[in-house]
């Protein structure tokens, strides 16, 4: 049996699947059920007032989807729109929204116990945002708990109170 199949018998095969992607020089993931679709930049239409971080709105299909940048809600790379920019698609709480990337790396399985729970960062870092750490080929993965940063006041693109309660 290999190691992979005995350690799914032995958690019954709980593992998770994440869609891991590129920030300047971090490695993240998020969970991959929230994930629609991935495609490249397209022009947004601008939104008066909205942070810098939330670029804009596009018509997807019918949908206005807006479309946040990670690279500048979290402070890392350089948020560059060219023909190689990523935005991600996800369905959150039944509401379209398209995030920006750097880059998409690859579909990672990981246990419960290879998710290492997230540092404390005090006030520097809000850590609700963050599902945990892993360590994946010699790369630590930042695991987003993307429902969290959509669904968050800050954000405003999923009405809190529609959040599911997971407990």
């Amino acid at each position: 049996m290999s190691e992979t199949a005995l350690h799914q018998a032995v958690t019954g095969g709980q593992d998770k699947e994440y869609l891991s992607f590129v920030l300047g020089d971090e490695h993240y993931a998020l969970d991959i059920t929230t994930v629609k679709e991935i495609r490249g930049y397209e022009q947004v239409t601008k939104i008066a007032n909205a942070p810098a971080f939330i670029k804009g709105v596009i018509n997807l299909r019918g949908d206005i989807v807006p479309i946040v940048d990670l690279r500048i809600k979290f402070n890392v790379g350089e948020a560059t729109y060219n023909d190689f920019t990523i935005v991600i698609m996800l369905n959150i709480q039944g509401r379209i929204v398209g995030i920006v990337v750097d880059g998409v790396s690859d579909v990672i399985r990981l246990s419960e116990e290879q998710v290492l729970p997230p540092p404390e960062f005090g006030v520097a870092f809000d850590s609700r945002y963050l599902h945990g750490l892993a360590d994946v080929d010699e790369n630590m993965i930042i695991l987003v708990n993307i429902e969290s940063l959509i669904t968050s006041e800050e954000l405003g693109l999923v009405a809190p109170e529609s959040v599911k309660d997971d407990a």
